[in-house]
Order: C-alpha cells, then sequence, then structure tokens
C-alpha cells in the first residue's frame, strides 16, 4: 500500500482527477471506448470539477454511476443531477452518458431495462467509489434488505436496494459488477 499525504483536499481532488484522466486515456488508447463509473453523494464534486475539462476524447467515455436514488433527474437527491451539473459539462459534455434512472414507479419495474443498458458497459473500465459515513459504498449499505443478495458472487449486475434511513429506493451496481471493474 501506498499512502499519500496531500496538504489539503483541493491537491487531493485535483490529484485524483488527474489520475483517472490517465486511466481514461490509457483505455482510449488500448480499446475504441472506455466505461468509468462513479458515485454520487458529496465527496466527488470536486473531482468532477477538476476532471470535466481534461484534454480526453470524451465522446469515446461511457460514465455511468455506481448507484443512484430511485428519484427524477431533476430532483435535488439524484446523482445524475450531480453529474450534469459537475462532470458532464466543459470537455465532458461529450461523454455518453448511461443512467441508472428510468421513469417507473420503482426500481423494480426498471430492473430488465437497467440491466440491458450496462451489460454492453461491462467490465467497468475505471472505478470511482466513494464510502458513506455508515460504511456503505455504492448502494451497498449495512442493513439493507437486499444486501447479502448483492454481495454474492452470482449476484446479478444491478439490483434494486433499501436500507434503514434512506429515504427512497436505489439501484445499484453490485459487488461482482464492481470487484470485476
Amino acid at each position: 500500500m501506498n499512502l499519500v499525504e496531500y496538504p489539503d483536499s483541493e491537491m487531493m481532488m485535483i490529484d485524483l482527477a488527474n489520475q483517472i484522466a490517465g486511466e481514461i486515456n490509457t483505455s482510449l488508447l488500448q480499446h475504441d471506448w472506455c466505461s468509468l463509473a462513479v458515485p454520487g453523494g458529496t465527496t466527488p464534486g470536486p473531482i468532477f470539477d477538476a476532471l470535466c475539462d481534461a484534454d480526453l476524447d470524451w465522446s469515446r467515455v461511457h460514465v455511468l454511476l455506481t448507484d443512484e436514488r430511485w428519484v427524477p433527474e431533476d430532483h435535488e437527491r439524484s446523482n445524475t443531477r450531480l453529474l450534469r451539473q459537475r462532470l458532464l459539462v466543459e470537455r465532458a459534455a461529450e461523454a455518453v452518458y448511461v443512467p441508472l434512472y428510468r421513469d417507473a414507479p420503482t426500481p423494480e419495474e426498471a430492473l430488465d431495462e437497467i440491466t440491458g443498458a450496462i451489460l454492453p458497459e461491462l467490465p467497468i473500465s475505471i472505478l470511482l467509489l466513494g464510502m458513506g459515513a455508515d460504511m456503505h459504498t455504492a448502494s451497498l449499505f449495512p442493513g439493507a434488505d437486499r444486501l447479502e443478495e448483492a454481495l454474492a458472487k452470482d449476484a446479478p449486475p444491478v439490483m434494486a436496494m433499501r436500507a434503514p434511513g434512506a429515504p427512497e429506493p436505489r439501484i445499484t451496481l453490485t459487488a461482482p459488477v464492481l470487484t470485476d471493474a
């Protein structure tokens, strides 16, 4: 393990954005396109701010979320809204966005459509994960209703998830998809 210390969080976010841009560039040198899976929440915003203007062929980058709250894209709690405001702007506006949310009453009703959109993106080329204060990553929350199933080696690529304390259902990439990245 290599521990890197930064003088402040801004320098850390810029360095992380540069590392991700380097990984994207390397992947694009080897493949026609690459997939970039990112979290929502509060932590990645500064990384997105720095990454969005990277000099890359963004038209060959497919961006997807690791998880999404089951709310419309214009809702203040939508991770897609965060992406559209902070990552899919500037040069990165040319990226192909693969949304997890669909206009359906529940995530379960849209699972087949979402799975069909996600499968061509696998395995994920570049993965950025965050971790919540409650130790969740993606929407793999401690105590979630289907956590054990989502962590299983034979889990489907995406699952609906409900967690204690989370006000809305979520859709999440599962452990096999995340570990295969």
